[in-house]
């Protein structure tokens, strides 16, 4: 199995992270994981959504560089690049944590 890349720090770009966080889908995704730390897709808080369509939004924020996986066999584990996102874009965590799940 391939492992999923992701970008470097110095290529986060401030539009494509705001892009992935434009979809409240997304953002709860990402405002779980800054809150929680680690999670499995299975213990993401995000109703109502097929399995593939939330493979969809792991895989827009995970290529614009907000979440990091971790493979364990065949479970996919994800975490917010906190440390990356605040030294690119300082405030950027708070912002997320802060903002109200709607």
């Amino acid at each position: 199995m391939k492992t999923p890349t992701i970008p470097l720090v110095s290529a986060l770009s401030l539009t494509a992270v705001c892009n992935a966080l434009g979809d409240p889908v997304r953002m709860k995704i990402a405002h779980c994981l800054a809150r929680s730390g680690e999670k499995n897709c299975s213990a993401f808080e995000v109703d109502h959504i097929s399995k593939s369509t939330l493979s969809h939004h792991i895989k827009i924020l995970r290529e614009a560089g907000l979440i990091q996986p971790r493979i364990e066999g065949k479970q996919h584990f994800y975490s917010l690049r906190k440390d990356d996102l605040n030294q690119r874009f300082p405030g950027l965590v708070e912002l997320i944590l802060s903002a109200s799940e709607e």
